[in-house]
């Protein structure tokens, strides 16, 4: 079977929340490990970031990617860093670095560390490899330089068509906790623009597990 690795589109490292992360003040753990202590992997800062949107796309390639192949299943796209595994330290400085890289496929400060990494991913990978696109295939600013790597070997779900960030991450959430993995299609020549589709049920929450006895 061919190697399958997900990137998944960042998280926003300007915007309010990002401000609040990055507070002088801030004392909750998160603010606290980036600005004084070890750091924190990526993954969780941007799910921090993003919300339901980022926090569905990793819950999601985590469940679904491959394991055990010596090749990453699951990476993340950053505005200046290239591509990055979700597990990877970053700290108060590298937000700070990110916020001020435009993320566009016109900006060589992003542009240049993204299609270095791609290419040694599609190296790497061979090519039998597909890529899954978990983020926005409507503009060009991941989609043209990816495309450029891994022409019609670059996928998205379809279901993504006419939804927002929150519709979307609220599908893959429900999709990692059903175990139910979603239909991929190749970005060329695909229809990213279309109707919203009608939304999404509740998201149940879980039960918390019952402690030794059965009490409450």
């Amino acid at each position: 079977m061919a190697h399958r690795v997900f990137l998944l589109s960042p998280a926003s490292c300007s915007g309010e929340r990002a401000r609040i992360l990055l507070r002088q003040e801030a004392r909750f753990d998160l603010a606290v490990r980036l600005r004084e202590g070890p750091g924190a992997p990526v993954g969780e800062v941007f799910a921090f970031l993003s919300g339901l949107y980022f926090r569905g796309k990793l819950a999601y390639a985590t469940r679904f990617a491959p394991r055990a192949t010596g090749l990453p299943g699951t990476l993340v796209i950053t505005a200046r860093d290239g591509l990055l595994p979700p597990d990877t330290i970053v700290h108060a400085e590298d937000l700070c670095g990110f916020a001020e890289v435009a993320i566009d496929s016109g900006n060589s400060r992003f542009r240049e560390p993204f299609l270095r990494d791609a290419r040694s991913l599609a190296e790497r990978a061979g090519p039998e490899a597909r890529v899954v696109l978990l983020g926005s295939v409507a503009t060009g600013k991941y989609v043209d330089a990816l495309l450029e790597v891994f022409g019609s070997r670059l996928l998205f779900p379809p279901d993504f068509v006419g939804r927002g960030d929150m519709s979307r991450g609220g599908l893959l959430l429900r999709r990692a906790r059903a175990g139910r993995e979603l239909r991929y299609t190749s970005v060329e020549g695909a229809v990213l623009h279309g109707r919203r589709p009608p939304k999404l049920p509740p998201l149940r929450r879980r039960a918390p597990a019952s402690t030794p006895g059965g009490a409450p």
